[in-house]
Formats: structure tokens, C-alpha cells, sequence
């Protein structure tokens, strides 16, 4: 679950620190307190658009923090699947730093990519928003909710599918190839021949660049080597150590001590009658041959050309020569490789087609079961003599999830025919239908925690008091987010924070803390009673809480 919100400098907000509870959140607050800047934050720091202008104004930076508890053995072995690992409370800690220039996003403390970020944090958290009821205008989306809906019971087939249609896009692409005329066939055989000899005429070996290019960068500073060593050999061969050892030789029989300094000079000018020797044994060796120099230049030329022209290294070219010896092959053999392609490419089609076709039974009988529940969440959210239901077509073609197009369809009226969402629905009551299908999805989805944003469109009385009754039923299985401005759905929360505005040294700033008992009430009061807040209405606040405790 999200334990845990900091927010500092963004929009209106320039410090808030919220403890999230288990169960059903609300948030309230007065119109333009910045309720929709608390769940933005939220959805910047996973991945969504930042906004321009969204630092405050006089910082340098702002920073969003979710921490998160993550409990379950499965969501932590997940996790770590994707190099993510929970700290031993189960803490994971996803930040982001939004400079001027630039954003910066990290899971406990790594930098991450704005994909990793959004395929982690999927595990963790799904928002619902205004967007997301909207996307119920499109079809795609459809067949996704389905698809999640009986994940469990289709995941391997669609593994198979997804991992047959590649196969079935690699053997179409390579049937393609398959259209040369017999001059451009012969024309293709006689270039990757000489592709092949030039390779192979090469000669190569693993090591020899490396060899040569050590070899070569020698002569080519073999000048400069020469000039410092006689250098080093002119320093090192004076007698100056030679001459010190005799005069402190010739004294040592007086005192001890003297016999010490003198063995150490004995150890240095052998070293350095070494060192001599070696420098001029170097130097001996160190002969430059112009026609082995010009050789080694021509050899690496031609290395270098072959790694320009079929890879940047010996396994690459050695690849690259394997390809083309394999394409020659079937050029030769073009009528029978193309033959055997098509044959190859036809049995995979039927094997696609028959997955797709076991998919697509097992997705129209989920279908049925799916749209029956969706229809009893309606009904329960004050759709009267609603029917829903859901229509396949084939596509023209296969994709990687099976041949399937699938679309809601719903009626709203007695008597009036089913009819595709967009066609019907207006916003709120989309919200209403996403709200029924996330109800449906809440026994099957293992999502920790669910975020609602305007929910509570259009709707008012006692449909508000059934969406409110959805809210905390999702929030038996899953921590509840919610963001509204009806007392109905406030009064069902496990935990109530307020989001208020202020003027503070003449600058606006928005805070949010959470509300503990007879405040609860008075923010119920204020939802109920508008501008003036009685004692009757207080009192009709309470009942309204203590309903909804009980209701529980």
C-alpha cells in the first residue's frame, strides 16, 4: 500500500507530508484548494506528464516521495524480477526531482527510466481518473479489461500466441524475400560470394588486431622511446654512485656504522648497472623495419575494413560470413528453401489460428460472465433496467494477443437497443461504469492500491450513497484513495483528510492534514450545510458517520 506522500514546492504547495491508512482515504476539501495537486503529484512521481510551471514559484526544484509497504510475497518477488528490492519492512521508495531543465526519477535511491518506472510502479498502484473513465470511449480498452478480468485462467495461451505470432511475422517477412527474378537471384548469389572470399581470403585471427595494433603504436613511437631511454641511460650511467661507494669504502674500517651506508650504495649501483643493462638490451631489440611497419599498416588496414563493412569485431564478421553463406545456400537451392519456407510458414499460421480461435471461445464464455456481474454493479449503482453486454469481430488480421476486436455495448432505457459506450454514456455516467467494472475487477485484481479522481461526476443523492457503498467495498481488499466533494462518500472513509488553502506572508500555499473526530464532523458539516453550518446540520453529519460505520 502507499503508507506514505511528501511533497515539497509543487504548484500551490510548498511543504506536505501525508500518512496514508489501510482500508477507504478520503480526501476533501473547498473548491480550488488544490485537491487535484495532491493526486497530480501522485501521478508525476510515477511516470505521468509534468506539467510546465509546476515548480513554485521561487524554488529551484520540487520533489515528490511515495513510500510504499509492500507485503506480499508474490508483489516482492515480482519486484525483484525487475531489480527492485523491498528493504526488510517491505519499503519501497519511488522519488522524483523536477528541475527546470530537466526530471530526475529513482526507486530507493537508483535512477530509473520513465518505462521501468511505469512497468514497477504497475504493480503497485492504478489511478482513476477522468482519463481513465474516458478511455472506456475506446474499444482497445475493452478487450484489455476482459483480458485482466481472466488473466489467470488465459495467461499461458497468451503467452503461446504471443510467442507463435512472432514466429508467424519472422517466416511472413522472410516469405517476402522470396520474389527475386532469375537475374537478380544470380546477380545476389554472385555479390555474396565475393562478400564470402573477402573474408575468407582475410585470414583472420582471433588476437591479431589487438597484436598488430600494440606492435604498430610501438614503431610509431619507436623515435620518441629511443630519445628518452638515452636520455635515462645518460642520467644512470653516471659514476656518481661509483665514486660515492669508493670514498665511503676507504673509511668504513674507522666505525660500524660506516659499513651499513656503504652496503647501500653497493645495492643501488648495482641496480643501476642493471637498469643500464636492460636499457640497452631494450634498445638493441628496439629496431624499426620500414618494409614491416608498411606490412603491419596494411594488415590492420584491412582489419579495419572489414569490421567497417560486416561488424565492429571478429565474432561479428565471423557472424556476418555465416549469413551470408547461409543465404547463399538458399539461393542456390531458391525453389526448394522457398518451398520449405511456405510450408514452415503455413504451419505456424494454423497453429496461430487455432490459439487464437481457443482464445477468442475462452474470452466470449469469460465475456458473458464478466458483463453479467458489470450489469449487477449497475444496478447497484442506480442504473435502472440497464443491459450491458459485450460484441466480438474478427480482425482482418493476427496480433500478438489472437485475432479478437471485442466492444461494450449498453442500454440505459427499456426498450432502447444496446449500443456502444460512446454512443450513450455521458461522463458521469461512464465514471459509474468504470466504478462497476473496477468493483468487478477488485476479486480478481491484486493491485495493492486504487486512487479514484472525480468519481463523483454528475452524480448526486441516492446514487452518490450507492458509489460510496462501491468505494468501500473495493476497500476491503485494497487501499482506496479517493478525492471527492459528496458527504455521502466522504462518511464511508477509514481515514479523512482535508486539503485547505491559505494566504501566508502573501503568497498562496496549500496544506492537507488528517481530520480526527469531531472535525471528521465538522468537514461532513461543511459538505452537507454549504455556507452555514448549524447545529442541525451538525447533528445530521454525525448520523450520516455513524450509518456509514454501521453500514460497514
Amino acid at each position: 500500500m502507499l503508507s506514505e506522500l511528501h511533497v515539497r514546492n509543487l504548484a500551490l504547495i510548498e511543504k506536505a507530508d501525508v500518512e496514508f491508512g489501510q482500508g477507504f482515504n478520503v480526501l476533501t476539501g473547498e473548491t480550488g484548494a488544490g485537491k487535484s495537486i495532491i493526486i497530480g503529484s501522485v501521478t508525476i512521481a510515477l511516470g505521468g506528464k509534468t506539467p510546465k510551471d509546476i515548480i513554485r514559484k521561487g524554488a529551484e526544484y520540487a520533489y515528490i516521495e511515495l513510500i510504499f509497504s509492500v507485503r506480499d510475497l508474490e508483489k516482492v518477488r515480482l519486484l525483484k524480477e525487475m531489480d527492485v528490492y523491498p528493504d526488510g519492512d517491505g519499503t519501497v521508495i519511488i522519488s522524483k526531482k523536477i528541475m527546470p531543465s530537466r526530471s530526475l526519477s529513482k526507486i530507493n535511491d537508483e535512477t530509473v527510466t520513465a518505462g521501468k518506472l511505469r512497468d514497477i510502479t504497475g504493480l503497485l498502484i492504478d489511478i482513476h481518473g477522468q482519463h481513465e473513465h474516458q478511455s472506456l470511449l475506446y474499444k482497445s480498452k475493452h478487450l484489455e479489461i476482459l483480458d485482466r478480468y481472466q488473466e489467470k485462467k488465459s495467461h499461458e495461451l497468451k503467452e503461446n500466441i504471443a510467442v507463435t505470432y512472432g514466429e508467424y511475422v519472422r517466416l511472413k517477412d522472410r516469405l517476402s524475400s522470396f520474389r527475386l527474378d532469375e537475374e537478380s537471384r544470380l546477380r545476389e548469389m554472385d555479390f555474396i560470394r565475393y562478400e564470402i572470399e573477402e573474408i575468407e581470403n582475410a585470414r583472420l585471427k582471433e588476437g591479431e588486431k589487438e597484436e598488430l595494433s600494440s606492435r604498430y603504436r610501438l614503431f610509431l613511437n619507436a623515435k620518441k622511446i629511443t630519445e628518452s631511454l638515452s636520455i635515462a641511460y645518460s642520467a644512470v650511467d653516471s659514476d656518481f654512485i661509483s665514486r660515492a661507494l669508493k670514498e665511503v669504502e676507504s673509511v668504513a674500517s674507522y666505525d660500524d656504522r660506516l659499513s651499513t651506508i656503504r652496503d647501500q650504495l653497493f645495492d643501488a649501483d648495482s641496480i643501476l648497472s642493471d637498469i643500464n643493462r636492460e636499457i640497452t638490451s631494450y634498445m638493441d631489440d628496439l629496431s624499426f623495419d620500414e618494409e614491416e611497419y608498411s606490412q603491419m599498416e596494411e594488415r590492420l588496414d584491412v582489419i579495419h575494413n572489414l569490421e567497417a563493412k560486416y561488424g565492429g569485431s571478429l565474432d561479428q564478421i565471423f557472424t556476418n560470413r555465416e549469413e551470408k553463406q547461409n543465404r547463399l545456400e538458399e539461393l542456390e537451392d531458391y525453389d526448394g528453401a522457398k518451398k520449405r519456407t511456405e510450408e514452415e510458414f503455413y504451419r505456424v499460421s494454423d497453429r496461430l489460428e487455432h490459439l487464437s480461435e481457443r482464445l477468442s471461445e475462452m474470452r466470449k464464455h469469460t465475456a458473458k460472465e464478466l458483463t453479467e456481474k458489470i450489469k449487477e454493479g449497475l444496478n447497484d449503482l442506480n442504473f435502472i433496467d440497464v443491459e450491458f453486454s459485450m460484441e466480438f469481430s474478427r480482425l482482418g488480421h493476427y496480433t500478438a494477443g489472437g485475432f479478437d476486436e471485442a466492444e461494450f455495448l449498453i442500454s440505459t432505457n427499456p426498450g432502447e437497443p444496446l449500443k456502444p459506450l460512446g454512443m450513450v454514456a455521458s461522463g458521469g455516467e461512464l465514471s459509474r461504469i468504470m466504478l462497476a467494472i473496477k468493483t468487478v475487477l477488485a476479486d480478481t485484481d491484486d493491485i495493492p492500491t486504487l486512487i479514484f479522481d472525480e468519481i463523483d461526476t454528475g452524480i448526486s443523492g441516492r446514487t452518490a450513497q450507492k458509489v460510496s457503498e462501491k468505494l468501500a467495498y473495493i476497500a476491503g481488499n485494497h487501499q482506496v484513495i479517493c478525492i471527492t466533494h459528496l458527504p455521502q462518500i466522504a462518511a464511508m472513509a477509514d481515514c479523512h483528510y482535508e486539503i485547505a488553502k491559505a494566504v501566508e506572508e502573501g503568497r498562496t500555499a496549500t496544506s492537507i492534514h488528517r481530520l480526527t473526530g469531531e472535525e471528521v464532523i465538522e468537514e461532513l458539516a461543511r459538505l452537507l450545510g454549504g455556507a452555514e453550518i448549524t447545529q442541525a446540520v451538525r447533528a445530521n453529519a454525525r448520523e450520516m458517520k455513524r450509518l456509514a460505520k454501521e453500514g460497514r
